[in-house]
């Protein structure tokens, strides 16, 4: 039986799309940070090709990690967010719940790129908030809320705890309204 954070393929091609804007809107935290390293930039035009349906989940599954890995050739802490966030908004085409992924670890990218700004991290909330259309933010809303289901990335891993935990929940409370 399916986890309840997959999602339908359909709704997964909805929610990639908006988990590539969150990464996008990030992505040259990594790039100024690591710029011959082109994984993440390949992994969220990857993810706007499934959500397009050009992509299928199967060729993506077998390739969702490869964005994650560029972290290890960041330097600094928010650029290893960043391409984290990529590597999220790639997984979507397994398992929607990363795209909630894609946009807490850009949340954090965000405020970590800018410490002197205190509404960093909010300000990104509210700019992914905005982005989310009707159907985008019902194929979310049908997710489990973080830590309700083991069986997948909303469990009790690294997505749970600390800033990226606290972002999954402002953001669930959100779009739950």
């Amino acid at each position: 039986m399916p986890s309840s954070q997959s999602l339908s393929e359909s709704d997964r091609r909805l929610v990639a799309l908006w988990a590539a804007d969150c990464a996008e809107r990030v992505l040259p935290i990594f790039e100024a940070d690591a710029p011959d390293d082109d994984r993440p930039r390949d992994a969220i035009l990857r993810a706007r090709a499934f959500a397009r349906g050009e992509l299928d989940a199967a060729g993506e599954i077998r390739r969702r990690f490869v964005a994650g890995r560029a972290a290890s050739s960041a330097n600094s802490p928010a650029a290893v967010a960043a391409a984290r966030s990529a590597a999220q908004a790639a997984g979507v085409a397994h398992m929607g719940a990363h795209a909630l992924g894609a946009a807490a670890y850009a949340v954090k990218a965000a405020a970590l790129q800018a410490p002197e700004h205190p509404d960093a991290a909010a300000d990104e909330i509210a700019w992914q908030l905005a982005r989310l259309d009707p159907p985008t933010a019902a194929a979310l809303r049908s997710l489990p809320r973080l830590g309700e289901d083991s069986a997948g990335p909303l469990g009790a891993g690294l997505l749970a705890s600390g800033v990226l935990g606290e972002t999954i929940r402002t953001l669930q409370r959100a779009i739950r309204v």
